[in-house]
């Protein structure tokens, strides 16, 4: 998959900005946890005006450097500046009254309440709560961010509630905007939305400090990248002057070949292995989604890409696939032609299917267990891990240890407990611990999620490599990129109803986003409907 290269040469340096002076320096700074150093004498500066990139893989130290900077961390060594003055930043309190804001990737608001009611939160002074209603709608209208702030957050998409966190972030005049993921989980007409407002605030002096995964989006937006490895600076560049590609391995410091099928027609006139027939389910969840009346076939040799915002109903469908929500008939759901919509996780996996949930942590692994354990917990009917009521531990042991060395699970070893892992390999271990099994069907959740560009490339090449042996597959995810570079057909999830599945070099990124918002899904004839 990859192959190591020589050493890394710094990227061509951005030529048009900002020759301001630093409005955020970092000099030499050093954070060592007990088992790692994470940042090991990092020196960054930002200037005003500039949206500056931040990339790495998993466990390059980018983590920590943006805690440190917003005063979640305190580095061991090294210097902060400020507009010039040395600083130290003794929490986000102190972040925020120095003026750095952060949007974080996962969204810290309250369903129950109100978009106003979630950014009073977040105020401490009661005389800045007055009038905030009004300034929320002046200062989201001016940044082309609307909100009402009377709504319910429930009702608001994805979209509308990062808005939640940008809003409470704007209405504190930031110099600085650190921003984590921010398009994971958006439409592509939301993404270009988010970068007209960031391009805005960018031009009226504000900086901002952009990490992301998705290196298109960091060659459209960014105007410099720092790029960072085990801890170090190993690059800077100017993004728009580099391929995506070249980005990649400046990363991992390897060479990156994309993921391909080694047959693609193999699908073609192949036995039907998952059918899914007029699927409905009452959703159990507060603020879930029914599922509608959603029909798909998924045949040997063949992925099917299912994209969709959170919260369309993705958990819901997973949950009926997996057999963790019984459907309503048992012939809603067939597994190589036998009926199992009414079978229960174990035994459709004995029927051939496997799953990986979306959620890591308490769904995908136990994370007080050992990886041992956590591979026992989903293989031990699969790879014959239990017999005759005893568990045969050094088979589990060895198949443990087969995932690990398997997918490059960065761990020490197979009596490792799941949550001494980073989130990124507990992923990799996960995946990895279903596609060994050689199920025949494998429905996964957000394979790559979180993930570096190398790790994810890999994934995808193992979810396409189980194709090619025969199995159908099922990508539940957010990323388009992801499946438009991976699956064979595609289908988007929007309100709990499914659009029709098409061959994916016949529709449009365009079309897919529109989709992802609901704007097609309630029209006579579906995907069909989408104008060109």
């Amino acid at each position: 998959m990859t192959q190591e290269i020589g050493a890394v040469t710094p990227g061509k340096r951005a030529d048009a900005p900002l020759l301001a002076p630093a409005l955020l320096s970092l000099d030499g700074i050093v954070k060592r946890f007990p088992m790692t150093t994470a940042n090991d004498g990092v020196s960054l500066a930002i200037r005003p005006g500039e949206i500056h990139a931040l990339l790495g893989e998993n466990g390059a130290g980018k983590s920590t450097l943006v805690k440190i900077i917003y005063g979640v961390l305190h580095p061991d060594a090294g210097e902060i500046r400020w507009q010039g003055a040395p600083v130290e930043i003794a929490n986000p309190a102190a972040a925020r009254a120095l003026g750095i804001g952060m949007v974080f990737q996962h969204f810290s608001v309250f369903e129950a309440l109100t978009v106003a009611e979630n950014i009073a939160l977040g105020i401490s002074d009661p005389r800045q709560r007055r009038g905030l209603k009004a300034r929320i709608a002046q200062v989201s209208e001016s940044y082309g961010l609307k909100l009402d702030p009377g709504a319910t957050v429930h009702h608001l998409s994805v979209g509308e509630r990062q808005r939640v966190e940008i809003v409470r972030c704007l209405l504190q005049s930031p110099k600085l905007l650190i921003m984590d993921e921010p398009t994971s989980v958006l439409t592509p007409q939301e993404i270009e939305r988010l970068f007209e407002t960031l391009r805005r605030l960018a031009s009226e002096g504000c900086a901002i400090l952009y990490i992301s995964h998705k290196l298109e989006e960091i060659r459209t937006l960014c105007d410099r990248a720092t790029i960072m490895r085990q801890g170090k600076v190993v690059a800077e560049c100017d993004p728009k002057q580099e391929t995506a590609r070249h980005l990649a391995e400046l990363m991992i410091g390897m060479s990156l070949r994309p993921p391909y099928h080694l047959h693609e027609d193999a699908a073609e006139a192949a036995p039907a292995r998952l059918v899914v027939s007029d699927l409905s389910l009452a959703t159990d969840r507060a603020f879930g989604v029914d599922l509608k009346s959603i029909s798909f076939t998924v045949a040997a040799g063949e992925v099917l890409g299912i994209a969709g915002i959170a919260g369309n109903g993705q958990n819901e469908l997973m949950a009926a696939l997996s057999g963790e929500t019984p459907a309503a008939r048992a012939e809603a759901i067939t597994l190589d032609g036998v009926a199992a919509g009414l079978l229960g996780p174990a035994e459709r996996r004995q029927r051939g299917a496997c799953f990986v949930p979306e959620e890591r942590h308490g769904h995908g692994a136990v994370k007080d267990m050992s990886l041992s354990e956590n591979a026992l917990l989903s293989a031990y009917r699969r790879k014959g891990l239990v017999r005759h009521g005893l568990v045969d531990m050094p088979g589990t042991v060895r198949f443990a240890s087969e995932v690990i060395r398997g997918f490059d699970v960065k761990s020490d070893g197979p009596a490792a407990e799941a949550r001494s892992l980073s989130g990124g390999n507990l992923q990799r271990f996960i995946v990895g611990r279903e596609i060994l099994q050689q199920p025949g069907i494998l429905v996964v959740a957000q394979p790559t999620w979180g993930l570096d560009a190398g790790a994810a490339a890999a994934i995808r090449q193992a979810l396409l490599d189980l194709a090619d042996q025969g199995a159908a597959v099922v990508v539940i995810s957010q990323d388009l990129d992801e499946l438009i570079e991976v699956a064979d057909h595609i289908a988007v999830i929007a309100g709990g109803q499914l659009s029709p599945a098409r061959p994916v070099g016949e529709v449009t990124v365009a079309e897919l986003g529109l989709l992802m918002g609901g704007v097609a899904a309630s029209r006579p004839g579906g995907a069909d409907a989408v104008p060109a």
